[in-house]
Protein backbone atom coordinates (compact mmCIF):
# COMPACT_ATOMS: atom_id res chain seq x y z
CA UNK A 1 0.00 0.00 0.00
CA UNK A 2 1.31 3.42 -0.93
CA UNK A 3 1.17 6.40 1.40
CA UNK A 4 1.65 9.99 0.35
CA UNK A 5 2.53 12.70 2.84
CA UNK A 6 1.47 16.27 2.20
CA UNK A 7 2.74 19.03 4.45
CA UNK A 8 0.38 21.99 4.74
CA UNK A 9 0.22 25.07 6.94
CA UNK A 10 -1.93 24.38 9.99
CA UNK A 11 -4.89 26.47 8.74
CA UNK A 12 -5.06 24.60 5.42
CA UNK A 13 -4.75 21.25 7.17
CA UNK A 14 -7.55 22.11 9.59
CA UNK A 15 -9.79 23.25 6.72
CA UNK A 16 -9.07 20.00 4.89
CA UNK A 17 -9.76 17.98 8.04
CA UNK A 18 -13.13 19.73 8.54
CA UNK A 19 -14.12 18.97 4.96
CA UNK A 20 -13.08 15.32 5.32
CA UNK A 21 -15.29 14.94 8.38
CA UNK A 22 -18.35 16.04 6.42
CA UNK A 23 -20.87 13.69 4.87
CA UNK A 24 -21.02 13.13 1.15
CA UNK A 25 -22.75 15.83 -0.85
CA UNK A 26 -26.05 14.63 -2.32
CA UNK A 27 -26.00 14.17 -6.09
CA UNK A 28 -27.20 17.26 -7.94
CA UNK A 29 -27.99 15.69 -11.30
CA UNK A 30 -29.98 12.64 -12.38
CA UNK A 31 -27.10 10.41 -13.57
CA UNK A 32 -25.26 10.75 -10.25
CA UNK A 33 -28.50 10.25 -8.31
CA UNK A 34 -29.03 7.02 -10.23
CA UNK A 35 -25.43 6.10 -9.43
CA UNK A 36 -26.12 6.51 -5.73
CA UNK A 37 -29.00 4.05 -6.11
CA UNK A 38 -26.70 1.63 -7.96
CA UNK A 39 -24.18 1.92 -5.11
CA UNK A 40 -26.91 1.00 -2.61
CA UNK A 41 -28.54 -1.75 -4.69
CA UNK A 42 -25.35 -3.40 -5.95
CA UNK A 43 -22.76 -5.16 -3.80
CA UNK A 44 -20.92 -1.92 -3.00
CA UNK A 45 -22.60 -1.31 0.36
CA UNK A 46 -21.63 -4.77 1.52
CA UNK A 47 -18.06 -3.54 1.94
CA UNK A 48 -17.90 0.25 1.50
CA UNK A 49 -19.34 3.18 3.42
CA UNK A 50 -20.20 6.65 2.22
CA UNK A 51 -20.95 8.92 5.17
CA UNK A 52 -24.54 10.05 5.03
CA UNK A 53 -25.50 7.12 2.76
CA UNK A 54 -24.19 3.96 4.40
CA UNK A 55 -22.12 4.88 7.44
CA UNK A 56 -20.47 1.53 8.22
CA UNK A 57 -17.76 -0.05 6.08
CA UNK A 58 -17.25 -3.62 7.28
CA UNK A 59 -14.38 -4.42 4.90
CA UNK A 60 -13.42 -1.85 2.29
CA UNK A 61 -12.33 1.75 2.53
CA UNK A 62 -14.78 4.56 3.18
CA UNK A 63 -15.56 6.24 -0.15
CA UNK A 64 -17.08 9.50 1.16
CA UNK A 65 -14.41 11.71 -0.44
CA UNK A 66 -13.14 9.27 -3.06
CA UNK A 67 -12.92 11.86 -5.85
CA UNK A 68 -10.56 14.02 -3.80
CA UNK A 69 -7.95 11.26 -3.57
CA UNK A 70 -5.02 11.25 -5.96
CA UNK A 71 -4.86 7.45 -6.25
CA UNK A 72 -7.08 4.40 -5.89
CA UNK A 73 -6.43 0.72 -5.26
CA UNK A 74 -4.05 1.43 -2.37
CA UNK A 75 -1.92 3.72 -4.52
CA UNK A 76 -1.71 1.36 -7.50
CA UNK A 77 -3.15 3.77 -10.10
CA UNK A 78 -4.02 7.44 -10.35
CA UNK A 79 -7.59 8.35 -9.54
CA UNK A 80 -9.15 9.00 -12.93
CA UNK A 81 -12.59 8.09 -14.27
CA UNK A 82 -10.97 5.56 -16.62
CA UNK A 83 -9.02 3.87 -13.82
CA UNK A 84 -12.04 3.95 -11.51
CA UNK A 85 -14.18 2.31 -14.19
CA UNK A 86 -11.58 -0.41 -14.78
CA UNK A 87 -11.20 -0.91 -11.03
CA UNK A 88 -14.94 -1.32 -10.45
CA UNK A 89 -15.31 -3.77 -13.33
CA UNK A 90 -12.27 -5.96 -12.63
CA UNK A 91 -10.07 -5.08 -9.66
CA UNK A 92 -7.90 -8.16 -10.18
CA UNK A 93 -6.73 -6.85 -13.56
CA UNK A 94 -5.30 -3.78 -11.81
CA UNK A 95 -4.19 -5.25 -8.49
CA UNK A 96 -4.00 -9.06 -8.42
CA UNK A 97 -4.96 -10.41 -5.01
CA UNK A 98 -7.22 -7.48 -4.13
CA UNK A 99 -10.16 -8.41 -1.93
CA UNK A 100 -12.64 -6.52 -4.10
CA UNK A 101 -14.65 -8.77 -6.44
CA UNK A 102 -15.49 -8.14 -10.09
CA UNK A 103 -18.66 -6.14 -10.55
CA UNK A 104 -20.57 -7.12 -13.66
CA UNK A 105 -22.76 -4.04 -14.09
CA UNK A 106 -24.74 -3.01 -17.14
CA UNK A 107 -23.21 -0.15 -19.11
CA UNK A 108 -25.95 2.20 -17.88
CA UNK A 109 -25.46 1.23 -14.23
CA UNK A 110 -21.68 1.48 -14.55
CA UNK A 111 -21.87 4.97 -16.09
CA UNK A 112 -24.22 6.11 -13.33
CA UNK A 113 -22.08 4.63 -10.55
CA UNK A 114 -18.90 6.21 -11.92
CA UNK A 115 -20.66 9.57 -12.26
CA UNK A 116 -21.70 9.32 -8.59
CA UNK A 117 -18.31 8.17 -7.30
CA UNK A 118 -16.55 10.75 -9.46
CA UNK A 119 -18.40 13.55 -7.66
CA UNK A 120 -17.57 12.43 -4.12
CA UNK A 121 -15.19 15.21 -3.13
Amino acid sequence: MAFFVVAEPRERFEAWLRSQRGAAVAPSESLSARGKNVFIAARCVGCHAIDGVMDVAPFGPNLTHLASRSTIAAGTVTNSLDHLTAWVLDPQAIKPGANMPRNPLSDADLQALIAYLGNLK
